[in-house]
C-alpha cells in the first residue's frame, strides 16, 4: 500500500511539473535488460553455485552438531558431569563456528555480497552508463525503472528505452572488444619488436663471441709460436756455449 501510495504522489508530481513546464520521460525495465546480457547469466550462475557450495558445507556442519546432540542424548546417563559439561561446551563452540561461517557466507558483507558486487555490479555500471548516455543526448528529464520497487500503475510501451539500453550496452561492449583487440595486438606487435630484437642482440653476442674466441685463440696461437722460438733459441746459445766449453777444454 505504501509503494502505490508513494508512486501515486510521484506520478502527480511529475503531472505537476508536465503542466508547469514540458518534461521528457522514459522507463527501463531492468530485469529484461539483464535476462538479455549473457556476462548476467554467466554471473548468475557462479553466484548460484558457489551458494550451493555454501549451503552445504552449512548443513554438513548442522547435521554433525545434530549428531553430537544425539550422542549426548544417549550417552548422558552413562557420563559423569565433568564429561556432560565438555561435551556441551564442545557444541556451543560448533553452534557458534556455525553462525561465524553462516555470517562469513551470507551475511551483510558476506563472501556472497562480495561476490555479487564483484560479478554483478560491473553489469549494472553498463546500465547506468548507457541510462546516462541516452538521457543526455535525448534530454529525458526522468528516466523510471519498471523492475525498481517504484509501482507503475500504467505504462505506454513507446516510453520504454528498454531495448535501446540494451543496444547501447552491446555497442559498448564491442567497442570495448575492439579496443582490447587492438591493445592486445599492439601489444604482441611490441612482444614480437622485442623478441625479434632479443634474438638480433643474442646473435650480435654470439659472433662477438666467435669473434673474441678467434681472437684469443690467434694470439695464443702467436704467444706459443713465439715461446718455441725463443726456446728455441736458448738451446741453440745453451749448445754453442757448451760447444765453446768444450773447445776452450781441450785448448
Amino acid at each position: 500500500m505504501k509503494k502505490i501510495t508513494y508512486s501515486i504522489i510521484l506520478l502527480l508530481s511529475i503531472q505537476y511539473a508536465i503542466g508547469q513546464k514540458a518534461q521528457t520521460f522514459a522507463y527501463i525495465d531492468t530485469d529484461y535488460i539483464l535476462e538479455n546480457v549473457p556476462e548476467y547469466k554467466k554471473a548468475q550462475d557462479l553466484i548460484n553455485v558457489k551458494a550451493e557450495e555454501w549451503k552445504a558445507n552449512l548443513n554438513k556442519q548442522s547435521r554433525f552438531i545434530e549428531v553430537l546432540k544425539s550422542d549426548l542424548v544417549t550417552e548422558k546417563a552413562i557420563l559423569t558431569k565433568d564429561i556432560i559439561s565438555d561435551k556441551e561446551q564442545e557444541i556451543t563452540i560448533k553452534q557458534e563456528e556455525l553462525s561465524r561461517l553462516e555470517a562469513l557466507y551470507f551475511g551483510p558483507d558476506g563472501e556472497l555480497f562480495e561476490l555479487r558486487k564483484q560479478l554483478v555490479n560491473p553489469i549494472q555500471d553498463l546500465i547506468y552508463n548507457a541510462v546516462q548516455d541516452i538521457s543526455k543526448k535525448r534530454k529525458y528529464d526522468f528516466v523510471f525503472d519498471k523492475s525498481s520497487d517504484l509501482v507503475m500503475l500504467y505504462f505506454n510501451k513507446k516510453y520504454d528505452i528498454s531495448e535501446l539500453v540494451l543496444a547501447t550496452i552491446i555497442k559498448s561492449k564491442k567497442i570495448a572488444e575492439v579496443a582490447e583487440k587492438t591493445n592486445a595486438k599492439k601489444l604482441e606487435m611490441e612482444a614480437n619488436k622485442e623478441a625479434i630484437k632479443k634474438a638480433r642482440q643474442e646473435l650480435i653476442d654470439k659472433q662477438n663471441k666467435i669473434i673474441q674466441a678467434k681472437k684469443e685463440a690467434r694470439l695464443k696461437e702467436i704467444e706459443d709460436k713465439k715461446k718455441k722460438l725463443l726456446e728455441k733459441k736458448n738451446s741453440v746459445i745453451k749448445e754453442k756455449e757448451v760447444e765453446k766449453t768444450k773447445r776452450n777444454n781441450q785448448n
